[in-house]
């Protein structure tokens, strides 16, 4: 699933559920991106650049950009979904 697609969670060192969805990222195979916003400006403002792009509002991390598909929070059904569009280049 979603091979060549690496997927960029924008979320902190404390977030456990940034974590979370980089180990069910590990666990299917996805290749992923951690980038610490606390850690990193650059990081902090693609993030709001994304988010802003998306329409979306942050507040909460993780937020998970999939292809330019931009979740914010961690949601297994989320991701896959958005995982399943990236890999098959299809809107579900």
């Amino acid at each position: 699933i979603a091979a060549g697609v690496v997927v960029v969670i924008y979320g902190a060192s404390w977030c456990h559920p940034c974590h979370q969805a980089a180990d069910y990222l590990k666990s299917k195979g996805v290749a992923y991106v951690m980038k610490d916003i606390e850690e990193s400006r650059e990081a902090a403002a693609e993030m709001s650049q994304k988010l802003e792009k998306s329409g979306q509002r942050g507040g909460s991390i993780p937020v998970i950009d999939v292809r330019g598909t931009i979740l914010v929070g961690y949601s297994r059904r989320e991701l896959d979904r958005a995982l399943a569009k990236a890999s098959s280049g299809t809107v579900l």
